[in-house]
């Protein structure tokens, strides 16, 4: 017979002491690799217009958004045919412009596959979207994507 008996151990307790570090990193990694809307709208919110086929764009660091709809402030006018570029509120004349500027931070072997898209309003004059549609064929962007929202169907 032993005199000693073997105490049985359970199981150890896990070792917090490196958690603070790992969550604080993980809050680091997020804070740094989120973006933030880079435009401000100065018109309202496009009430997009429905659509039964839609297709999602891909590439959206190669997509130029346009929008178009009514002002926010009646200093630029009043009726749903503002032009808005970035963060300020164009006319059609100016989209050429717009675009060789978002030409100019891509790579070259990129610029075929850069998309312009139109978020209008659905109360948006035509014409409008025709005089954009025309400043675009002429510097050469005929990509184009109208946004849209899914139909009930």
């Amino acid at each position: 017979m032993s005199k000693f008996k073997k105490k049985k151990k359970g199981v150890p307790a896990v070792n917090t002491s490196a958690l603070p570090d790992i969550v604080f990193m993980l809050l680091f990694f997020f804070m740094v690799t989120t973006t933030m809307r880079e435009t401000e709208l100065k018109i309202d919110s496009p009430r997009l217009p429905s659509a039964t086929e839609i297709k999602k764009l891909e590439h959206k660091s190669l997509v130029s958004t346009i929008y178009v709809g009514k002002a926010k402030d009646t200093k630029y006018g009043t009726g749903y045919n503002r032009i808005q570029l970035n963060d300020k509120i164009a006319t059609a004349d100016d989209v050429p412009a717009f675009i060789l500027r978002a030409r100019e931070d891509v790579a070259e072997k990129e610029i075929p596959y850069m998309t312009t898209s139109i978020k209008a309003d659905r109360e948006s004059n035509v014409g409008t979207l025709t005089d954009i549609r025309l400043k675009l064929r002429d510097v050469n962007a005929l990509k184009l994507s109208l946004s849209t929202t899914k139909a009930n169907e």
